[in-house]
């Protein structure tokens, strides 16, 4: 069984992120990146399947810069056997990485697809919802288990109302939660493993996928500030400041 697991390059969530002064984005000049955290779970989580002896190959993609060529060596060091990189200048919006992963799952032809629940940079939860939709895949998200077996995953979730369990019909696509896993420690000898496997460049033009940009950003500006807590003496003083300062009440 082949698993086809996705990783994305973005700031290090131990990072503070910078609006640009004309509020056209973020400022990642001399930023550090770092492997999207709920991909380097999605990532382990193929490894673990391979190491049960559930998957045969582990094949991760990156879509973007040049640079997400150090992103996809380490998740070649967690444990994937190769990696492609669609490479793009533009800015790839989730609809287009959607349909890039839709080229690739048709040229690869994976039993499973397993994606981080969303990214830390845009948030946007899109991407694992809308491949699966135009590969007409069953779906299971933020997914705390992940058990594979005659044909099917049994994916555990999270919901509102409790937990639930979702059995899906191979291929499917999986995201993944934090509650999964704990993604393993990459070592030194595994990091210079990884710069031996084999990592495919393509471009989308390649995959026949057109990724202009379907929304435009008019304006990123930083949270206004919240103003400091104010003590009050009794009930009475706090239902006044709720109903006259706050207006909630």
């Amino acid at each position: 069984m082949k698993i086809l697991v996705t990783v994305k390059r973005v700031v290090d969530y131990n990072v503070k992120v910078r609006v640009k002064s004309d509020g056209s984005g973020v400022d990642i000049a001399n930023v550090k990146m770092s492997m999207n955290p709920f991909d380097e779970i999605a990532v382990e989580e193929a490894v673990r399947l391979k190491e049960a002896g559930v998957a045969t190959e582990v094949v991760a993609v990156s879509c973007g810069a040049t640079q997400c060529q150090e992103t996809l060596r380490t998740a070649l060091a967690i444990g994937a056997d190769r990696g492609i990189l669609v490479e793009s200048t533009e800015e790839l919006q989730p609809l287009a990485v959607a349909k890039i992963l839709k080229a690739l799952v048709d040229k690869e032809q994976p039993q499973l697809v397993i994606l981080g629940k969303q990214a830390i940079d845009d948030d946007s939860n899109q991407t694992g919802q809308m491949l699966a939709a135009l590969a007409g895949l069953p779906q299971a998200t933020f997914a705390s288990k992940v058990v594979v077996a005659d044909g099917k995953a049994t994916v555990s979730r999270e919901v509102d109302g409790g937990a639930e369990t979702l059995s899906l019909k191979l291929p499917a696509v999986v995201t993944t939660d934090l509650r999964l896993n704990e993604p393993r420690y990459v070592t030194l000898p595994n990091i210079m493993k990884a710069k031996k496997k084999p990592l495919e460049t393509l471009k989308p033009a390649d995959l026949g996928v057109d990724v202009a940009p379907c929304l435009k950003t008019v304006k990123v500006a930083e949270p206004p500030k919240r103003s400091a807590g104010v003590m009050v003496p009794d009930v009475k003083a706090l239902v006044e400041k709720l109903r006259n300062e706050a207006k909630v009440l």
